[in-house]
């Protein structure tokens, strides 16, 4: 007893100094008081929060929120939680009733971390949930939790320069030992072949989680199912090691930039622009952000080639918005994600981002290339296989820091795979989940 007394104290305290951040790094918020976020006024002011990382997202577009404001006296202020700190912000302040009245998450890491059935509104019954195209990509468990206008999910494998690819005569990649040979012409240029922004933990899980996902999918279908239920373990699989050596084996080629664990996510689109590298393990988003800032310079992405004629990795939809049940404004945030779903604003937003639209009644636009290329040559074809995420029930941040670990010279890819067997096992029973 003591010590879980102790430990609520402990959040306590630390979710009032995270408090005290997020005020002051959230967008405006000078008329929000202390009673829920509402100014003498009456004017009601939901809080948002959503990581630094996502301020591209199409939900908080200024002229959204404005004409938001202008329709409903609901204003919309922003808590900007550094990328790093996201998760830890907003499991405190879910612990500790300091709610925010709408957060934009992943599903598929808000299942885990965040506790999503205990903490978050089942969404079934809301206005626009009838018009859902494909209700799977915003459920868990049967219901739905999330929200969003889109039914893209993010594509991950290689993304690649296609003009530098076209400048040296070089094909696309359909096993490994293709893509070393690829790798050394480029290097041969004098352009480094892939940029690693491994200082980033989660990016050195791109690789792994597409490979070991197309190696199930085809030799091993039921393993995730004895996964989690303890019947079978990582290490059970001995091509899981394979992939791993591949991954580290671009590295110690010479065939990456140098520092790959002082090197961040967030240098990756200034590389591409400036030419600097010619492809990166990472998911179609760098793509779209690499347009934004130069629209006519040519990316595409193929399957990670750890093995013959991989599959595209898919990874679950991103960036959903999720309401709290202990939200102090339930129905204005539920108004909010309404006033998102209309026909003229949800296809306002699926035209300005290209999404694939997730609504009967709003029309996908015409696609940017890239996506195009995505949707001929494997969605249409049914070349896709949705990543390891889509199947974890815990949280993934030890096996990305066991990755890392990997890339400082400390664990080799069988102590990588053994160690996240103990601390999968370890999280498993913590949930409870039966055979643990």
């Amino acid at each position: 007893m003591k010590t879980i007394k102790r430990k609520k104290a402990v959040s306590i305290i630390l979710a009032s100094l995270l408090s005290i951040s997020l005020t002051a790094c959230g967008s405006g918020g000078t008329d929000s008081g202390a009673a829920g976020g509402d100014n003498k006024s009456g004017k009601v002011t939901l809080e948002l929060a959503i990581s630094k990382s996502s301020q591209d997202s199409a939900f908080i577009q200024q002229d959204i929120l404005d004409e938001f404001e202008k329709q409903t006296n609901i204003r919309v202020n922003l808590q900007l939680i550094p990328a790093e700190q996201t998760t830890t912000v907003l499991q405190t302040k879910l612990a500790v009733d300091e709610t925010p009245d709408i957060i934009q998450y992943n599903l598929a890491s808000a299942v885990t971390d965040l506790n999503l059935e205990r903490n978050f509104e089942i969404l079934d019954n809301e206005p626009w949930a009838s018009r859902i195209v494909n209700k799977d990509v915003l459920s868990s468990g049967g219901h739905l939790y999330s929200f969003h206008v889109s039914q893209d999910t993010g594509m991950q494998g290689v993304v690649y320069n296609k003009q530098i690819f076209e400048e040296l005569g070089l094909s696309l990649p359909t096993n490994y030992k293709e893509f070393l040979a690829i790798c050394e012409k480029i290097k041969a240029s004098g352009i480094t072949p892939v940029f690693m922004p491994y200082k980033d933990a989660w990016a050195a899980n791109i690789w792994p989680a597409a490979a070991f996902a197309d190696f199930v999918a085809k030799n091993e279908p039921t393993f995730f199912d004895d996964l989690n239920s303890n019947k079978k373990k990582w290490s059970d699989i001995p091509e899981f090691k394979t992939f791993l050596e591949q991954q580290y084996e671009v590295y110690t080629k010479g065939y990456t930039n140098t520092d790959v664990l002082s090197d961040s996510y967030d240098m990756a689109v200034g590389k591409f622009l400036n030419k600097e590298v010619a492809m990166m393990f990472m998911g179609d988003w760098l793509i779209e952000g690499v347009a934004e800032q130069d629209p006519s310079m040519e990316l595409g992405v193929f399957p990670i080639p750890s093995s013959d004629n991989a599959s595209l990795g898919a990874s679950p939809l991103g960036g959903q918005l999720f309401i709290p049940k202990k939200s102090k404004h339930l129905e204005e945030a539920k108004q909010f994600l309404d006033y998102i779903a209309s026909k003229d604003v949800a296809q306002q937003i699926v035209d300005s981002k290209g999404y694939v639209s997730n609504f009967s009644d709003v029309t996908t636009p015409e696609l940017p290339a890239y996506k195009q290329d995505i949707v001929d040559n494997y969605i249409t074809p049914k070349k896709t296989v949705l990543t390891t995420d889509a199947f974890m029930l815990v949280d993934r941040s030890e096996l990305y820091r066991l990755l890392q670990d990997q890339f400082a010279g400390g664990l080799s890819p069988e102590e990588v795979l053994k160690s996240w067997d103990e601390k999968f096992s370890q999280l498993m029973q913590d949930k409870g989940v039966a055979g643990f």
